[in-house]
């Protein structure tokens, strides 16, 4: 086949997001998602609704991404699929389907690991977006996960640093249930950090040897300094939410920017690019982009859409893999831990 040619129906079932992506080389013609809004009531994902979910969704946003892609699926060259990481019903749900896809139209079926292509989403071509080049640093924050990784070239990457407990994600998410915000937390702390002062309170950094990270006991200062003034001031959050939030926020951009820094100086790489559902946070987008002045980094942060789970991203790395002859088979299984 013409490698100019290539058509990669992409599919993304980590979490509780479903998503299906048609891919043009590395071009994306469509990227669909469907979230999960039955989660918020409990606070945080429940792996066997999720599941269920993604059973319900997942024909029609296949359908309708081939449906915008204006494609017919007899066109496909592949299709993509994740492995790992992730809920393990839920990595199912898109597994089975990719694999009963692909045996009906005989064509070849290609495993994603969901790290990998949170790092790879920067290489979809997208008008005044620009791609890194190799070697550059990729940092991954999202709900799940905090990591460091050297990449040299598409498919040889090296974390050097990574979360020893919870991720950043859940730094932000559970900061807010302690504030009383409703799931997930995470952005709503971002759209009032906006509006509060970053100095206003201080929380301790965690002492984390080398380029890894920790975040539990951030969050245990944030619960017992809430505790703390809420003893005295029943009326201390509301009083001071946005402060809290932009202070809160500033503390967990202070712990990233920090390891970053020791990155670059331990590595000479001066190239950063961000990705994960974290890397939506307003603060942490503009302080990445004042270290391009401060420290001399060149940065690199994806389209909004590509940051948190999505196919597109699954797609790209479909794309690539397609041109190495990168395939898998039925017999794959899924992969709930899937180191890089």
């Amino acid at each position: 086949m013409n490698t100019q040619d290539v058509y990669i129906l992409a599919i993304e079932s980590s979490c509780d997001d479903t998503s299906a992506a048609v891919l043009h080389n590395d071009k994306v013609l469509s990227n669909v998602v469907a979230n999960q809004k039955i989660h918020e009531e409990y606070g945080g994902v429940v792996p066997e609704l999720a599941s269920r979910a993604h059973q319900q969704n997942i024909v029609p946003v296949v359908h309708q991404a081939l449906s915008r892609a204006n494609i017919d699926k007899k066109q496909l060259s592949a299709i993509a699929f994740t492995r790992g990481p992730g809920l393990m019903g839920s990595l199912l749900v898109g597994t089975s389907f990719a694999k009963s896809l692909a045996i009906g139209l005989d064509i070849p079926l290609i495993e994603v690991n969901h790290m990998q292509a949170h790092i790879l989403a920067h290489f979809i071509k997208e008008p005044n977006t620009p791609i890194p080049t190799f070697p550059f640093l990729a940092m991954t924050i999202s709900g799940g996960h905090t990591q460091i990784v050297k990449v040299n070239s598409h498919f040889d990457m090296e974390v050097i640093g990574e979360t020893i407990d919870d991720a950043v994600g859940e730094a932000f998410d559970k900061s807010a249930k302690i504030l009383g915000l409703p799931y997930p937390g995470g952005p709503l702390v971002d759209k009032y950090a906006q509006q509060g002062n970053p100095k206003a309170f201080s929380f301790p950094k965690p002492k984390v040897d080398g380029l890894n990270f920790s975040f539990s006991g951030f969050k245990t200062a944030v619960l017992y300094f809430i505790q703390k003034e809420t003893e005295g001031n029943p009326n201390f959050i509301e009083e001071n939410l946005y402060d809290i939030c932009a202070s809160i926020q500033q503390g967990i951009i202070n712990i990233l920017v920090d390891k970053l820094k020791k990155a670059t100086k331990q590595t000479g790489i001066k190239k950063i690019a961000i990705g994960g559902g974290v890397s939506a946070n307003s603060g942490i987008r503009q302080t990445l982009k004042d270290g391009e002045k401060r420290y001399g980094w060149e940065t690199f942060v994806p389209k909004f859409e590509y940051t948190t789970d999505n196919a597109a991203m699954i797609g790209i790395v479909g794309y690539y893999k397609f041109l190495n002859n990168d395939f898998t088979n039925e017999k794959v299984s899924v992969k709930a831990r899937f180191a890089l």
